[in-house]
């Protein structure tokens, strides 16, 4: 069997967030203005209409992208073994020694990155490189530039005063992606919109 994706609690939990946002209150929006605007007569002039029905499109693809992404991930919590040496969830400052630069990082999951430049992915060549280390070692990474030495200056498990926490990028669901096309969208069935309510449904249990 497979090994489940890890994921943080905190990361996890903004997944669930953007779901409950999408399934509770931004598709039933959305839905309503694809109503509205396809009582205004003729669909293929009605601009409003062809926008709501691709953005619903979008979130129905995103609805079920996170159904499936949050019951497939494992939570993984701090556990007090880990104090002292890098581990997945851990922050982490280093120190290059080539030129002494300093560099602050969380390893996570990939999952939950949401664009901040400050988390790393644990499949990381730099994550792997820092796995288990502890303070005052050092480390090489390997990249397609070349290998490069950093030396662990600090590591934490609760968020440090020393590292900046970023605002994470959730998708912005307004926006539309070039390569949505109005005319892959079919309405959902009875059928689809009653199962599409279970797989969310499964996921308010861990």
């Amino acid at each position: 069997m497979a090994k489940k994706p890890y994921i943080t609690a905190q990361g996890y939990e903004l997944l669930k967030k953007e779901l409950d946002y999408l399934w509770l209150e931004k598709r039933p929006d959305v839905t309503a203005k694809v109503s509205w605007a396809a009582s205004l007569g003729d669909r293929s002039e009605n601009a409003d209409y062809q926008y709501n029905k691709r953005l619903l499109a979008q979130i129905d693809r995103r609805i079920r992208y996170l159904r499936k992404v949050l019951n497939d991930l494992q939570v993984v919590e701090f556990n007090s073994q880990q104090e002292g040496r890098v581990f997945f969830g851990a922050y982490v400052e280093i120190e290059a020694d080539d030129d002494e630069s300093i560099m602050q990082i969380r390893i996570v999951g990939g999952e939950e990155i949401f664009g901040r430049d400050n988390y790393i992915s644990v499949d990381a060549p730099m994550a792997k490189a820092l796995l288990g280390k502890s303070e005052g070692d050092d480390a090489v990474v390997h990249t397609p530039k070349g290998d490069r030495l950093w030396y662990i200056n600090k590591i934490a498990y609760k968020n440090p005063q020393w590292f900046t926490e970023l605002e994470p990028k959730i998708n912005d669901h307004d926006n539309m992606n070039d390569e949505d096309d109005s005319s892959e969208y079919e309405e959902l069935s009875a059928d689809d919109l009653k199962k599409l309510e279970q797989s969310y449904m499964s996921t308010l249990v861990k």
